[in-house]
């Protein structure tokens, strides 16, 4: 995303000279953009209806904040699909992130129907998602579950500098044991020159994806300057919550191509690879669709187990995402020649402004 020199130096004249008036309408309009997202994220009452489960499914992690799923009510039952019409065919030509993204939103859901009081059995059903069937009899949830639903409104994908400090043994163990999916390895790396050699990864896949004009375009399909347009599409890379200034949308593509720059990139990630306590990496035992949401689920209970924790996470895929170097990743976290599904950052650090989310009639289909 933009970095705040790049924004100053190269946008800041063309933000002058469109007056006071630009800049107080920003200010109101992330006062509303602040109320919009704590609306998103009220809590669900005992007993939730359906609507509040599928809202709190949507405020899962996923990639480019695409969202790519749809939901379907049917008797006491309710599907998630996959929504291929939100698919980002550079950066996940196979539609991987789409599943691991659909994973995240599957667990949320059960989570949050657990939680309310609503027990029921989840069966993944592959390429065409999965379907959670409730329970004719109330239940009860564990104290596990009820401090992962505490934490679905609370988590975010932090792209900021953490703070450098380490994660404890304890909560190491807490978020290795939470992750724990049939079919998923999760491995923890905090060994300082382990986690360097991650960064140079990291790097080198992002010098590879800024050099291809195809995925450069794709990224500026999803992002969202200002908190209006944040609002009103319910989508995408909003500029804030990467640490950034929100822009009117007629300046924020003009600043965007000032200031992201492969150099500034690559110092952002080196400055956000240090300052982490480690990386966490994900690896389905299966490939294809069911063993990406696998990986999708797991990776979303480590979320929101680290947030109960008040450990920050975000991710940073590209020795997934650039292919020639998935081998690497993956003997770097001792998984031989598997691909690697998701690699995480995670550390201490404040809280970030929240991403925006569709409202539930757009992802409810008949």
């Amino acid at each position: 995303m933009l970095t705040r020199r790049g924004i100053l130096t190269g946008g800041a004249a063309i933000l002058t000279a469109g007056g006071v008036g630009t800049v107080l309408s920003m200010r109101l309009a992330s006062s509303h953009y602040t109320a919009y997202a704590a609306q998103l994220r009220e809590p669900p009452k005992p007993q939730a209806a359906s609507r509040d489960l599928i809202r709190y499914a949507t405020l899962a992690a996923n990639g480019h904040n695409t969202q790519p799923w749809l939901f379907r009510e049917s008797g006491q039952a309710i599907a998630v699909l996959p929504d291929f019409s939100r698919r980002t065919p550079v950066v996940d030509p196979d539609d991987h992130h789409l599943y691991v993204s659909l994973g995240c939103a599957i667990e949320n859901l059960e989570i949050a129907a657990r939680a309310t009081g609503r027990s029921g059995e989840m069966v993944i059903e592959g390429e065409g998602g999965a379907t959670f069937t409730f329970s004719p009899q109330p239940g009860t949830a564990d104290p596990a579950t009820l401090e992962l639903f505490r934490a679905i409104p609370v988590r975010q994908s932090t792209r900021s500098l953490y703070d450098g400090t380490p994660v404890s043994f304890d909560h190491l163990q807490r978020l290795s044991d939470s992750a724990t999916v049939e079919g998923v390895d999760i491995v923890l790396l905090n060994e300082r020159s382990t986690v360097d050699r991650v960064r140079d990864l990291v790097i080198a896949g992002n010098d590879v994806q800024m050099a291809d004009p195809a995925f450069m375009r794709e990224l500026k399909d999803w992002l969202r300057f200002s908190p209006s347009a944040a609002m009103e599409r319910g989508d995408g890379l909003y500029a804030p919550a990467s640490g950034n200034p929100p822009l009117p949308e007629w300046l924020g593509p003009i600043a965007f191509d000032l200031a992201f720059k492969p150099k500034s990139e690559a110092d952002k990630y080196a400055r956000h690879m240090n300052s982490s306590a480690g990386v966490a990496v994900f690896a389905a035992r299966d490939e294809g669709p069911a063993g990406w949401i696998a990986v999708g689920r797991a990776c979303q209970r480590f979320c929101l187990t680290a947030t109960a924790l008040g450990v920050k996470t975000a991710f940073v895929n590209q020795p997934v995402e650039v292919p020639e170097l998935r081998n690497e990743m993956a003997a770097l976290a001792g998984l031989g020649s598997r691909r690697t599904d998701v690699v995480l950052r995670f550390g201490h650090a404040p809280e970030m402004p929240y991403s925006p989310r569709r409202p539930v009639d757009a992802v409810l289909v008949a």
